[in-house]
């Protein structure tokens, strides 16, 4: 068992406006999940992108236009949505607060093609 300490871990500017804080990773010690938060200024968010494994997104705080594939959904605090391994899908803030979302990942080590530019991002893979 590891016992982990939000508050110890780092935010990072993934792009501008959206920064993230890893809790649970392959760097962490986990095996199978990736969780981290994201915090979102208003207009930004995540483009539309694909992971090889199922992600669950929830909200927070704030107002959030999430899309999985040609759906479209607005989501508020305590909404989550179950995203299935490789879906386009992606989300913004559409609130005038910061949009405060948690991510979900079923694999230690974070991978997402974005459909923009067709590059596979990894993040917190082990040192």
């Amino acid at each position: 068992m590891t016992l982990l300490d939000p508050t110890n871990q780092p935010l990072e500017e993934w792009r501008p406006g959206v920064m993230t804080r890893m809790l649970v990773s392959a760097r962490t010690g986990a095996q199978t999940l990736c969780v981290f938060e994201q915090f979102c200024a208003p207009g930004t968010g995540a483009p539309t992108h694909t992971h090889t494994v199922e992600e669950v997104l929830t909200v927070l705080a704030g107002t959030a236009e999430i899309w999985v594939g040609a759906v479209h959904h607005t989501a508020t605090a305590g909404h989550c949505v179950v995203i299935p391994p490789h879906i386009p899908h992606g989300f913004r803030n559409t609130g005038p607060a910061t949009l405060h979302m948690q991510a979900i990942i079923a694999a230690a080590i974070f991978e997402a093609t974005f459909e923009a530019t067709q590059e596979t991002r990894r993040r917190w893979a082990p040192d």
